[in-house]
């Protein structure tokens, strides 16, 4: 009998940490290695957010907090939902957890039985599926297509329904392939919700200040003000504000929901980490003029390398309305031959080909749940962009 838990035979690690560990052993190992695999912004955290974690060390800010956030943080929260998203929380409706990751989790591991479905669209981000699982759920995905902009449908949506759902997982822009539904897309989604009472909705709303164009972004309790008492509102720092490190995610929902999350918090972490919980007041309330000034240099990547992959045959770039994720179609490559005649039988084996040939790593598409396809992420610097599409387009020539 295996001494670990049934539970973990469920899951599996993550794709993008495992593409992400690969690529720097292989870095260290000597190889020329240009990582397009983590989610992670380039800039460094701004220096008045930073000035604050200094200042609350200084301070003697370093104890333990209220297990779900300091009082201070909870009404930052509130000020931005009203401000920004127009959705009007009390303190007690909100929950701040270390990063994002952990508050979805809570609100599963709080709400989830055997035998309760999570919809979740796909392409997904690869940790929502095992988490579920983890809280004894069953994901039911909805996937959408390249010719939808890898957005689910409203007919998708109802046909994913059945009476065990208990929650739909909502992310836009979206992480992997950076698409953002209009809020026209969006209330096809809610007006189906509206018909189906028993069905609550997270939203993953960490990519909200990454949009372009003419993009805007919207969320679903704002969008449906009758989905407001079954949706919990996930949002954090790490993207935007380029505070990954510091792990700070939080949400606003139900307070009886968000008493459920700090009692699950309270018997595993606790409180976030105190210094990070004042930065990020700052990071709510401070100066909010960099995320412009990030998003024409996110803009620009975006362009550079979605004009470079698309000039491959074999390969179909859609232009992502947010994030910083482009989700490339390979479909024309599949079958195809490398030079040492490693055949291209999948977006896996395209992956794991390039890396070894070229040193560029890129998460391949099977762990979002579509394929075949793979995710580049453009959060790193213009000269490591073009090298990297460069080596891109040369693998792809050399295959027959």
């Amino acid at each position: 009998m295996s001494f670990l838990s049934e539970t973990l035979s469920r899951v599996k690690p993550s794709p993008t940490i495992a593409v992400t560990t690969l690529a720097g052993e292989l870095k260290a190992a000597g190889k020329d290695v240009i990582g397009l695999g983590a989610g992670e912004p380039d800039f460094d955290t701004p220096a008045n957010i930073k000035a604050a974690g200094i200042a609350a060390i200084e301070a003697g800010k370093t104890k333990y907090t209220a297990p779900d956030g300091i009082p201070e943080l909870k009404q930052a929260i509130c000020d931005k939902f009203a401000r920004e998203n127009g959705l009007n929380y009390t303190p007690q409706q909100i929950s701040v957890g270390t990063g994002g990751k952990q508050i979805l989790y809570n609100a599963l591991m709080a709400t989830l039985n055997p035998g309760d479905e999570v919809v979740i669209p796909a392409p997904y981000w690869v940790s929502y599926p095992d988490m579920v699982l983890l809280a004894g759920g069953t994901p039911v995905i909805a996937a959408a297509t390249l010719e939808n902009s890898f957005k689910i449908t409203p007919d998708q949506l109802e046909a994913a329904i059945t009476p065990k759902t208990k929650w739909l997982i909502f992310n836009s822009p979206s992480n992997p392939t950076g698409a953002g539904y209009s809020l026209a897309e969006l209330k096809g989604l809610t007006d189906v919700l509206m018909r189906h009472p028993h069905v609550w909705v997270m939203t993953d709303d960490m990519y909200e200040h990454l949009a372009y164009d003419d993009f805007e972004f919207c969320t679903p309790a704002q969008v449906e003000p009758g989905l407001y008492e079954r949706t919990l509102t996930c949002n954090g720092v790490s993207k935007a504000y380029a505070m990954t490190g510091w792990r700070i995610g939080y949400a606003a929902g139900p307070v009886e929901l968000i008493a459920a999350m700090r009692k699950i918090q309270s018997q595993s972490t606790s409180n976030p980490c105190t210094i990070s919980q004042w930065a990020a007041i700052e990071a709510l309330n401070g100066p909010q003029d960099f995320l412009v000034t990030n998003n024409v240099t996110f803009k620009r990547r975006r362009d550079l390398v979605v004009s470079m992959l698309s000039e491959i045959d074999g390969i179909t770039c859609p232009v992502p309305e947010g994030a910083f994720y482009v989700y490339p179609s390979i479909a024309g490559l599949i079958g195809k031959t490398t030079p040492d005649g490693t055949v291209i039988s999948n977006d896996e084996a395209f992956s794991r080909a390039l890396l070894e040939t070229t040193g560029v790593a890129v998460v391949f598409g099977a762990a979002f749940g579509l394929s075949p396809n793979f995710r580049v992420s453009y959060a790193t610097s213009d000269e490591a962009l073009k090298e990297a599409c460069t080596r891109i387009q040369n693998f792809c020539a050399e295959l027959t």
